[in-house]
C-alpha cells in the first residue's frame, strides 16, 4: 500500500514554559540507592525530583515513549526503556542528563528490572534462550544482563524472574508468572495469582502463599527480611516480611492499590499510589511527594507523520478509489491515488470495523463510546462531493440505540439494511429508513469467546447470509449457516462437519461460497494447531458443471451457443 501522509494536530500546550503542580499519573518511581532521589516516568519521558519533593528535572525529551527508570547500585546512572529505534528497548544514561546509549538491539521488547552492579544491568525478554528450554515462549520471559557498554546480552534466568532484587549474597528475591492475567488487575484470586519466591544458589523456595496477589519484592537492609505489594487486607499495600513468614503491615491505604515498590539503602521506600508518588518508612506515616513539573512546551505542539504501518479494518471502497481504515482508534479515508487522506472520526474512544454503503457516500463502523459498543454512519453531506478525501462536510449518525453491545456492521447489497452482532452472538438487521430491528438468526446458535472469531456475509440478493453457527462440532468448531435475512427463522446448517468451518464468503454471483475448514490434513482434537483448506460449494447445479469443465470442454461449450447465449 502507497505511504499515507497524515498531519494530526494535537492539544496545543504554547511555546513559553510550562509548569504543573501536583501532577497525576507518575508512574513506575524508583528511589535511588542513596535515598537523596526520585526517578519517575511521566507523559513518556523520564524525571527526577529530590526525596523531599519540589521541582522536577527532565532528563529525557526524546519524542518516543521512555519508561521504567532503575537506578544503578552508586546512584550515578539511570537505565531505562525507550522505543525511540521502534521496539522497547533497554537505554542508559546519566543520572543528571546527556545522551543515552542503546544497550539492546533485539527486534522484541526489552524492560529492565535492576542492575546487578554498577556496570551491568538485568532485563527481561522473551526471545527462546535454549534448544532445551520447556518454557512456553510467547508469555514468559527470560532474564538476561548486558554491560553497560554494549555488548552481547547473557542469559541469566530461563524461569520468568518478575520484579526481581538480589542482596550482598547474591540471593535473588522474585515474583513469579503463572499464566496470562493482567497485571493490573485487582482482587483477583486464581490458582495463577502472583507469589514471592527466593532463590538462594540452587535452591528455589516459595515465601508467600496468600491465595490473592503478592508483588515486587525489594530486600530489606538486614537482607533477611524483605518488603512487597499485597492484597492481604482486600487492596494492594506494602509489608514487610521475614524469611520465616512473619509479616508486618507497613501502609495502609484503601480504596486504590499501591504500585511500583523500591527501596534505598537507607531503609526509605517509594512507591505510587493515586497517580502520585510517596516515601515511608517502616513505623512512620506515609508522605506525598509535592512535585513540581517544570518542562518546555511538554505537550507535543505538532507532529507530522508518515504512516507506514499501523493501519486496521481495511476497507475498499465500491469504486476503487478509495480505502478506509483505522489508525490509533479512529477512522481514516484515503485517495488510492494521490494519498491525499480524511480523518472521519476524532474521539477517545476506539472505532473498528468499517464498511462501505453500496453508493460509497456512507461509511459504517462500531464505536466504544460511554462503555458501549454501538453502531455509527458518517456520510458525505454534498451532493455534488463523490470522495470522503475531498468531502468538505461530513454527517455522523448513530444507527443502533440499544443497551446491547453491538459489532461488525455492514451494508446489504442494495444497501437499505445494515446487519449486525448483537452481544457477540445474534445477528441483527436494522432497516436505515425505518430505524426498525429484527433477529435473523438467535444468540442460542452461537458464542463468542473473543472479538473477531465469528463471521457473516451478505448474499448479492440481499435475502440470505452465511453465518458462523455453533453444530455438533460447539463452540470451538464452528460450522457455517444459510440464514434467511427476512427473519422468519428460516436456518440451514451446511457443513455440518465437527470440525472448524469458517470465513464463508459468497462466490459466482452467489451460485456458491467459498469457506476454510481444517476437516482435513492437521486437525485440532483437543488441543492448539491446525491446518486449513480453502473449499467450494456450489448452491446451482449448472454453475458446478461449468466450474469443473476443462479448458478443451469450455471451448467446445462455447462454440456450441447461441448468439443470446454468448
Amino acid at each position: 500500500m502507497r505511504r499515507l501522509f497524515l498531519t494530526t494536530l494535537l492539544a496545543s500546550c504554547g511555546l513559553a514554559a510550562m509548569a504543573e503542580d501536583n501532577p497525576l499519573w507518575l508512574r513506575h518511581p524508583a528511589i535511588s540507592p542513596d535515598g537523596k532521589t526520585v526517578a519517575f516516568a511521566y507523559r513518556g519521558d523520564i524525571f527526577t525530583v529530590p526525596i523531599e519533593g519540589g521541582t522536577a528535572k527532565q532528563i529525557t525529551s526524546n519524542a518516543a515513549f521512555d519508561s521504567y527508570p532503575i537506578w544503578s547500585p552508586d546512584s550515578r546512572h539511570i537505565a531505562f526503556a525507550s522505543n525511540r529505534e521502534g521496539s522497547m528497548d533497554v537505554w542508559v544514561m546519566d543520572a543528571n542528563g546527556g545522551i543515552p546509549r542503546r544497550l539492546t538491539t533485539n527486534s522484541g521488547s526489552e524492560l529492565p528490572l535492576r542492575w546487578l552492579n554498577d556496570k551491568t544491568v538485568m532485563f527481561k525478554a522473551d526471545v527462546m534462550p535454549t534448544a532445551q528450554s520447556i518454557i512456553y515462549s510467547g508469555s514468559f520471559a527470560q532474564v538476561y544482563t548486558v554491560g553497560i557498554e554494549g555488548g552481547r546480552p547473557q542469559l541469566f534466568s530461563e524461569i520468568t524472574m518478575d520484579a526481581l532484587d538480589i542482596n550482598d549474597k547474591g540471593d535473588v528475591l522474585y515474583m513469579n508468572n503463572k499464566g496470562y492475567e493482567d497485571q493490573w488487575r485487582k482482587h483477583h484470586r486464581s490458582p495463577i495469582t502472583r507469589d514471592i519466591w527466593l532463590k538462594s544458589g540452587n535452591k528455589f523456595k516459595q515465601l508467600t502463599t496468600f491465595n490473592g496477589e503478592n508483588r515486587d519484592p525489594v530486600w530489606a537492609a538486614d537482607g533477611k527480611s524483605f518488603y512487597y505489594l499485597s492484597e492481604l487486607d482486600g487492596t494492594f499495600n506494602v509489608y514487610r516480611r521475614t524469611l520465616e513468614g512473619k509479616d508486618t503491615q507497613i501502609t495502609k491505604h484503601e480504596k486504590n492499590p499501591v504500585r511500583f515498590l523500591s527501596a534505598a539503602s537507607n531503609g526509605m521506600l517509594c512507591y505510587g499510589y493515586d497517580g502520585e508518588i510517596y516515601t515511608v518508612r517502616e513505623g512512620e506515616q506515609p508522605k506525598k511527594l509535592n512535585i513540581r513539573i517544570t518542562a518546555d512546551n511538554e505537550g507535543k505542539h505538532l507532529i507530522r507523520q508518515i504512516q507506514r504501518s499501523g493501519a486496521s479494518n481495511i476497507k475498499l471502497s465500491p469504486n476503487g478509489k478509495e480505502i478506509a481504515f483505522v489508525l490509533h482508534g479512529d477512522v481514516y479515508v484515503t485517495n488510492i491515488e494521490y494519498r491525499t487522506t480524511k480523518q472521519i472520526t476524532d474521539t477517545p474512544e476506539q472505532e473498528r470495523n468499517i464498511d462501505f454503503a453500496p453508493d460509497g457516500r456512507t461509511i459504517t463502523y462500531d464505536s466504544e463510546r460511554n462503555g458501549l459498543w454501538q453502531i455509527y454512519t458518517t456520510s458525505i453531506k454534498n451532493k455534488d462531493e463523490k470522495q470522503f478525501a475531498y468531502a468538505t462536510e461530513l454527517v455522523e449518525e448513530r444507527i443502533t440505540k440499544s443497551d446491547s453491545t453491538s459489532l461488525c456492521p455492514q451494508y446489504s447489497p442494495d444497501g437499505k439494511e445494515i446487519a449486525f452482532w448483537e452481544n457477540r452472538s445474534t445477528l441483527r438487521i436494522i432497516n436505515i429508513k425505518s430505524g426498525k430491528v429484527r433477529t435473523a438468526m438467535d444468540g442460542k446458535y452461537l458464542y463468542s469467546y473473543s472479538d473477531g472469531d465469528i463471521d457473516f456475509s451478505w448474499s448479492p440478493d440481499s435475502k440470505w447470509l452465511l453465518a458462523s453457527y455453533m453444530g455438533n462440532g460447539g463452540w470451538n468448531n464452528t460450522d457455517i449457516a444459510l440464514v434467511d435475512a427476512s427473519g422468519n427463522g428460516n436456518i440451514h446448517n451446511l457443513t455440518n462437519s465437527g470440525y472448524s468451518d469458517g470465513n464463508a464468503r459468497w462466490v459466482l454471483d452467489g451460485k456458491a461460497m467459498l469457506f476454510s475448514s481444517d476437516r482435513a490434513g492437521y486437525r485440532s482434537h483437543g488441543s492448539w494447531g491446525a491446518e486449513y483448506d480453502a473449499y467450494i460449494m456450489f448452491f446451482d447445479l449448472d454453475a458446478m458443471e461449468k466450474f469443473q469443465m476443462t479448458k478443451e470442454e469450455r471451448q467446445l461449450a462455447k462454440e456450441n451457443m447461441t448468439k443470446k447465449e454468448k
